[in-house]
């Protein structure tokens, strides 16, 4: 197995999944449509052009990371550890979708616990505040890392690939969905619908909003996709949904406010 060239493959498809998925909303919104989106801002203030020149050259030390655990867990003969599968009639197509599905389920579980860790007094600092160094967030943001926090965001990789039968479309598939919802939650701006507050799945999603809050005011909202883990722990922050219909209502108007599971 040529390990260099795999490596320049993984970093090559890595880099450009960056520049594309953050990049073209990071264009649109910023400052194509600009002014459009803006009642959707979250945050008055501006980001400057300094945080996201940061924010890139973080995130590129943490796709390199990335791309050495993919390298060591799925080329290397560690691989055999692990159920990824290539034969795909091995399992039912409709096993792809929710193999990742239930990839995202154990990554948000993950995460919370991970991130609420880094939050801890004597981690913070020397793990976790280059990423709060955004914080008002960008795009660029999503993968802005220290070192040993990115190797920390590696390692859901090997638990996933040794957890759940994984097809590469399965593997690929989580990670463009991964990474497009982490974009969502650094965007700096709330684009989800309107209809979305007066449904369950408000209830279980998070927003843009609810990462934002996370990074303004340092602490509560540790989950990545889902409200679960923050309300069964009781750390979202209590301010969530007051600043979510805030920035709602000077997008749409005043929004509805409630939803009933008897709806």
């Amino acid at each position: 197995m040529d390990y260099l060239q795999a490596f320049i493959e993984i970093m090559t498809i890595s880099g450009l999944r960056y520049f594309i998925i953050a990049g073209i909303p990071f264009v649109f919104i910023y400052f194509v449509f600009n002014k459009y989106f803006k009642n959707a801002k979250i945050q008055d203030k501006e980001a400057k052009k300094k945080d996201f020149f940061r924010e890139v050259k973080n995130s590129m030390v943490s796709t390199l990371i990335f791309a050495i655990v993919a390298i060591i867990f799925t080329v290397s003969p560690l691989s055999a550890f692990t159920q990824i599968y290539t034969d795909i009639n091995a399992f039912p197509i409709w096993w792809i979708p929710v193999s990742v599905i239930i990839a995202l389920v154990v990554h948000d579980t993950y995460f919370y616990w991970m991130h609420r860790t880094l939050h801890h007094p004597k981690i913070y600092k020397k793990a976790h505040l280059v990423h709060h160094q955004s914080i008002n967030p960008s795009p660029w943001a999503s993968y802005s890392f220290h070192a040993s926090e990115a190797v920390l965001e590696a390692m859901i990789l090997p638990i996933i690939i040794i957890l759940i039968p994984l097809h590469p479309l399965g593997i690929m598939s989580f990670a463009i969905s991964s990474f497009i919802i982490n974009v969502y939650g650094h965007l700096g701006f709330e684009i989800c619908p309107k209809w979305l507050r007066k449904s369950f799945l408000f209830e279980i999603v998070n927003t843009s909003v609810h990462h934002n809050l996370h990074h303004s005011k340092f602490k509560g909202n540790y989950g990545l996709y889902f409200r679960v883990w923050d309300r069964i722990m009781e750390t979202e922050h209590p301010d969530y949904v007051q600043e979510f219909d805030k920035v709602q209502e000077a997008r749409f108007g005043k929004p509805v406010t409630s939803y009933s599971i008897t709806n």
